[in-house]
């Protein structure tokens, strides 16, 4: 089992919790951690300690960039390492990647559902405080398009339905600037499975 040693400024920790609330105590306990958990992958990524010559050194540090990251708490802006050719790769983000996949999943479904992106980027600045793009909401629906249509073009003959219900509804649509009455069909069936 790895052992992992943080070397965290409890001044500033202190300062912290003392002076905020407690989401802001909880978040920037979390970026020292996260910070000083990446610096010690670099750190064995390298295989040397900061200022330390070795002959089994793999590259060199090369500061730091920002990234935020979106969990439940909020938004974490964190100091990310990196090394002179760009090789080294944190592992942070892959692990909390599944909150950012659980949002664009639920962001997906709103649009399945019939919310306007207008309405989606509405809900996900209510939920995570965070703006998106209505661009950004078109580009997740576009993903869809290709499981749509593989989906509309699968053959239906392929098993057998004893029973299969039919119907229509009638919606006004907007077809060449004016607005018509439109068939809506819906065909539902039932297998002997």
């Amino acid at each position: 089992m790895t052992h992992l040693q943080f070397n965290l400024d409890m001044d500033l920790l202190k300062e912290s919790v003392i002076n905020s609330n407690l989401d802001m105590v909880i978040k920037s306990a979390l970026v020292l951690v996260l910070n000083e958990f990446m610096e010690k992958e670099r750190d064995d990524y390298l295989q040397v300690a900061a200022y330390e010559r070795s002959a089994e050194r793999r590259d060199y540090r090369n500061g730091y960039y920002e990234r935020e990251l979106i969990l439940g708490i909020g938004k974490l802006k964190l100091k990310v390492p990196r090394t002179r050719n760009g090789e080294f790769s944190t592992s942070v983000f892959e692990k909390y990647e599944r909150c950012d996949q659980a949002l664009v999943l639920s962001m997906l479904e709103m649009v399945i559902n019939g919310v306007s992106t207008r309405r989606v980027t509405h809900i996900v600045e209510q939920l995570c405080g965070e703006n998106i793009s209505k661009s950004f909401v078109s580009s997740l629906t576009q993903k869809l398009d290709p499981i749509i249509n593989e989906w509309s073009k699968r053959p239906l003959n392929v098993m057998y339905y004893p029973y299969v219900f039919a119907d229509a509804m009638y919606i006004k649509v907007r077809e060449h600037n004016r607005v018509v009455s439109k068939a809506v069909y819906i065909a539902s069936a039932i297998t002997d499975r």
